[in-house]
């Protein structure tokens, strides 16, 4: 970590799951028996509001929601998250919301019996969608796929069902924050759709760039940033940092980066 104010590279840990691979993309290798699910970018102390990670699913992770700030409780953190879609295996989906209004009864038999699979709506999903997803959503990601997230720095998570694991689940606060109804379509999209703004939302900001960024993204991003290159390196300007696929930088202001290098790169900073 630099303790100069220049860009530095974010340390990286590997989270093994039940729901993980054991095979992961070129920019990354899983340790010999584990099945790794999630990798962080450690937030660091000069931007402790958003974590980064990889997500990679070979089984349906569990049904699940977050709070927000305004009903988080005494040792919980508000979540709202975005999901940026790098690769789908054919017929990959992620269920976001219910196919009608459901009453937190609804809810609560449909978790305690199983049925609630059913009830989400599932989204055929590829490469370049975007999910915007505020607190209060039902949601489960399924299996063959490989997802870029963002969200707010909390691991505040209650699940409604988990397939039969051994997994504690959450009933009584996941019915008293959940959203029971449809997700609004104007929460997803695709890059091609949304063009450099993917998310511009009450937490967090989320930019797709190609090359060096133009001026309207230099002007978005004078304060401090996390810079995630997909394709590409992208370089402190006094060279002495850098990240390629798979690696994640902090840097105070955008004018700290060179892209001379860079192909595809992600940004994404605060709200505000």
């Amino acid at each position: 970590m630099s303790g100069n104010g220049a860009p530095f590279q974010l340390p990286t840990k590997m989270v093994e799951k039940v729901w993980g691979r054991d095979q992961l993309p070129a920019s990354f290798k899983a340790p010999s028996g584990e099945r790794i699910g999630e990798i962080w970018f450690e937030p660091p102390a000069e931007l402790p509001q958003l974590l980064v990670k990889y997500l990679f699913t070979s089984e349906k992770l569990s049904v699940q929601v977050h709070p927000g700030n305004h009903n988080a409780l005494d040792g919980e953190a508000g979540k709202e998250e975005c999901w940026f879609v790098l690769h789908a295996d054919e017929g990959a989906k992620l269920a976001i919301g219910f196919d009608e209004e459901l009453t937190s009864e609804q809810i609560e038999r449909a978790a305690r019996d199983g049925s609630i699979e059913g009830l989400l709506t599932w989204h055929d999903v590829k490469a370049g969608d975007v999910y915007y997803l505020p607190a209060g959503t039902v949601h489960a990601i399924g299996p063959g796929l490989s997802l870029v997230e963002v969200q707010q720095n909390s691991d505040t998570t209650f699940r409604l069902y988990d397939y039969g694991r051994p997994r504690e689940l959450h009933l009584e606060r996941a019915l008293a924050v959940a959203d029971g109804g449809p997700y609004p379509a104007e929460q997803m999209g695709t890059s091609t759709e949304r063009g450099q703004t993917l998310v511009d939302g009450a937490h967090f900001r989320l930019d797709r760039i190609e090359g060096a960024p133009d001026d309207q993204i230099v002007s978005a991003y004078r304060a401090g940033l996390l810079v995630l290159p997909l394709e590409g390196t992208v370089r402190s300007i006094d060279r002495d940092a850098a990240a390629c696929a798979g690696e994640c930088l902090y840097a105070a202001s955008i004018d700290a980066l060179d892209f001379s290098e860079a192909g595809v790169t992600l940004l994404t900073r605060p709200a505000g």
